[in-house]
């Protein structure tokens, strides 16, 4: 507990620090930022699957935004630098401007808009499809978020037998786009 407290107590002075030093230029990289290394133990759940568990993992201190992991520090700095700069490049498209180094990023859900027109489907597909009692649903939630299968055939195989609606053909599995499906076949078979 105390070692913990020690290490979170660095990292928000390195915080501290860049926040300080980023005052002279506005146009960050990720080497402005505090970036903070750590070593995990791979998940033997996740072994053989397509959700391979890394060695390390670097952070930009107090950002839930972008991380990034490899089997060596190195790779985990590497796959750090390639996401925050497609984050940036992101933000930048959307008109958002980029954190200051050292501040808390909030974590920003995705929108739920286009889930809730069909929000009691939506809630029955969980619970049939997906096998769950519950689960938080954005509009950017796929197939692939709720399995480790190579493929998404035992899910789009259990759509077809419940609701009788192929969604083989939408590439992204988003869920938005595949209740969306469902609610115009539905609507269809009732005209």
């Amino acid at each position: 507990m105390a070692q913990t407290f020690i290490i979170s107590m660095k990292e928000q002075l390195s915080a501290l620090w860049k926040l300080c030093v980023s005052i002279r230029k506005q146009d960050w990289e990720l080497s402005d930022y505090p970036v903070v290394l750590r070593e995990q133990e791979p998940d033997p759940e996740y072994i053989g699957t397509r959700l391979k568990s890394h060695r390390y993992r670097a952070v930009i201190v107090n950002w839930w935004v972008v991380d990034g992991s490899g089997d060596t520090k190195e790779e985990a700095l590497q796959d750090l630098d390639k996401r925050f700069t497609t984050q940036k490049l992101e933000w930048s498209k959307s008109g958002k401007a980029l954190p200051r180094p050292g501040t808390k990023v909030p974590i920003e859900f995705a929108s739920q808009e286009r889930v809730n027109r069909h929000s009691e489907l939506a809630e029955d597909f969980v619970r049939r499809v997906l096998g769950l009692d519950w689960a938080w649903i954005s509009d950017e939630s796929s197939l692939w978020d709720f399995h480790h299968d190579e493929t998404n055939d035992a899910l789009i195989s259990k759509i077809n037998e419940i609701y009788a609606v192929d969604v083989s053909d939408i590439q992204s599995a988003r869920l938005s786009e595949i209740l969306e499906r469902i609610a115009a076949e539905q609507q269809a078979k009732k005209h």
